[in-house]
């Protein structure tokens, strides 16, 4: 059974949007479309294929076909020669091959290059996750930043205020001096965090734009989150198994056993059947001929024609290489046991970011039940201290202090809420379960 993750929909602290904003769906589809990890993972996966394509391919016949074209001039002592003279030949042949064993190399080679698609597939998966999950915190950064700039800006306007009815009542001898500075030192304070404010803002804006590959327009208000398991231990059970980043290492790890197959197969016997199929032409065109009795004879011009046809088996067996193929069997068995020890790794890295990100999306719903609270009371408490000053049952800090803790109850909120957005994805991207 699932439940509902909070709704955190930021609706009730954005401003009034157009029409036209740009959506989340929208900012997810701009980044898969142009950015540059995800096209350079999908190169891989390509690059991963086209091994499985040489590997599969080593095991098909092969057909090689070779020629050549010269001119040779022959000339002797001996007393009896035939075919003397100057002439152009040219030679062609034909020859297939087929491996009939090769101790295991070629298939251990095409079950390597198969793991490796499929360790390139899920790493591809993961790098699109990890992309869905850049958007996203990107997303809702930029419009947390907006909202804390409006927050800000409002409570420098407030402030404005009231340092000017604090300069009223001084000079109406209704406050001190020192009422005056606390509220020029508040308004100061505040104009300084919304520089901050604005420059946490531009740099959210850069970052946005890194992911989604265009700058941020108005953003509408996000989605509602996903929803989660309704135990940890079935998120964890989930993200053992379906994570792309476990997937890709266990592919690894079978990839690398099959290295070691084909490098045991390199010292055993191979087989091949070989066929080749030739012919050789001779063009005469002043051929002589010596004779004991007439001596230097001319011949006319004649062609010759040689074919050839051979099928053979041919074996190779190895007996001795200085050590190498030894040393490549040993190299292949350690990738093997340190394939299998990030795998090792992998699972407890996952086991670690499922509980991060659950106890985090728990954590991050009670702050925004608590800052709800908050906002609403520190509301009242504004309200109430503003009234009790003009009746003179209070001073302006205390007016000031409760307008400070207003804007934290606020800010606050709005933390909560992209904390908890955001921990609901890291929790899905762990689990290997975020799409969009």
């Amino acid at each position: 059974m699932l439940r509902k993750s909070v709704l955190i929909s930021f609706s009730a602290l954005v401003l009034a949007l157009p029409s036209q904003s740009e959506t989340l769906q929208e900012a997810l589809d701009l980044a898969f479309q142009t950015n540059p990890v995800l096209e350079a993972q999908r190169a891989d996966l390509g690059v991963a294929r086209e091994q499985f394509n040489q590997a599969r391919g080593a095991k098909a016949p092969s057909i090689d076909l070779s020629g050549s074209a010269g001119y040779e001039s022959l000339d002797t002592t001996q007393p009896t020669a035939f075919g003397l003279g100057d002439r152009p030949i040219s030679s062609a042949q034909l020859q297939a091959s087929l491996p009939l064993y090769t101790g295991g190399r070629i298939d251990a080679g095409i079950d390597q290059a198969q793991a490796g698609i499929l360790a390139a597939d899920a790493q591809f998966d993961g790098v699109s996750q990890d992309l869905i999950l850049d958007v996203v915190t990107a997303y809702v950064d930029v419009i947390r930043d907006r909202e804390a700039i409006r927050i800000r800006a409002n409570s420098v306007t407030l402030l404005e205020e009231q340092l000017r009815a604090a300069t009223d009542r001084f000079e109406v001898g209704f406050a001190t001096r020192t009422d005056v500075k606390q509220a020029e030192a508040r308004l100061q304070g505040a104009r300084a965090s919304l520089a901050g404010a604005e420059a946490q803002l531009q740099a959210s804006l850069a970052v946005y734009e890194v992911f989604v590959g265009q700058p941020a327009g108005e953003l509408a208000p996000v989605p509602e989150a996903p929803t989660l398991p309704e135990a940890y231990e079935l998120a964890l059970q989930t993200a053992l198994a379906e994570s792309p980043d476990l997937k890709a290492l266990r592919q690894a790890e079978r990839a690398a056993q099959e290295a070691v197959r084909a490098a045991k197969g390199e010292s055993r016997p191979s087989v091949s059947l070989v066929g080749t199929a030739g012919v050789q032409y001779t063009y005469d065109q002043e051929a002589t001929e010596f004779s004991p009795i007439f001596g230097q004879v001319d011949l006319p011009p004649a062609d010759y024609r040689d074919t050839q046809l051979r099928l053979i088996a041919q074996a190779s067996v190895p007996l001795f290489q200085g050590g190498v193929l030894r040393s490549r069997v040993r190299a292949a068995r350690l990738e093997r046991d340190q394939a299998r020890l990030q795998t090792v790794t992998g699972e407890r890295q996952i086991t670690a970011n499922v509980a991060q990100a659950w106890y985090s999306n728990i954590a991050a719903e009670q702050a925004i039940t608590a800052s709800e609270r908050q906002v609403e009371a520190a509301e009242i408490a504004y309200e109430g201290a503003q009234e009790e000053l003009s009746v003179g049952t209070r001073t302006t800090l205390d007016v000031l202090d409760q307008e400070q803790q207003l804007l934290e109850a606020r800010l606050g909120l709005i933390n909560a809420q992209r904390d908890a957005y955001v921990a609901t994805h890291q929790l899905l991207r762990a689990m290997g379960q975020l799409s969009f």
